[in-house]
């Protein structure tokens, strides 16, 4: 019977390491995500491993040949319970390849929800600590925030990841 497994792959080798376990013929899925990625003035949008170093093989345990998966390139190791693999839980991979939209990329929820008027704190930047009011979301996963700064209000933007809700 067919279940999935997890292999652990060297650093940044989950690329190398599928294409490799494909051609001995092994069913392989990395799921990735869009992610941004700035770098020099300069954002992209990059796809990347929802799971860094490690890859899902689809395989029957009984039947099949698994300890070549050790000495693939790019893969450091095949989890194990013991000396036998460990399946990964029914359904989880299922749920995953669920959520991939027609590229192969899995949706992440990401969106917080904050109301209009909500407290808020930047967690990150320049702006660390500072407690504003959450005004909209901009289409490019921006916020605009209320601010008090110099005596008045000033609308800013930050990326969605750098606020919290204000506890």
């Amino acid at each position: 019977m067919n279940r999935w497994y997890v292999a652990q792959t060297h650093r940044r080798d989950e690329e190398k390491a599928a294409w490799h376990l494909r051609r001995q013929e092994f069913s392989v899925y990395l799921p990735r995500y869009l992610t941004r990625r700035r770098h020099a003035r300069r954002v992209d949008w990059v796809k990347a491993p929802l799971f860094p170093r490690y890859l899902f093989i689809e395989m029957d345990s009984e039947h099949t040949q698994w300890r070549c998966i050790n000495s693939t390139f790019g893969v450091s190791r095949l989890v194990c319970n013991g000396d036998r693999p460990a399946p990964v839980p029914e359904g989880i991979v299922e749920d995953i390849v669920a959520r991939s939209d027609n590229k192969g990329l899995v949706r992440l929820d990401r969106m917080r929800t904050f109301s209009q008027g909500q407290k808020v704190q930047i967690m990150f930047g320049a702006l660390t600590d500072r407690v504003g009011m959450f005004e909209r979301l901009t289409d490019e996963d921006r916020v605009v925030l209320l601010l008090d700064m110099l005596g008045r209000q000033v609308r800013i933007k930050l990326p969605l990841e750098t606020i919290a809700p204000y506890a």
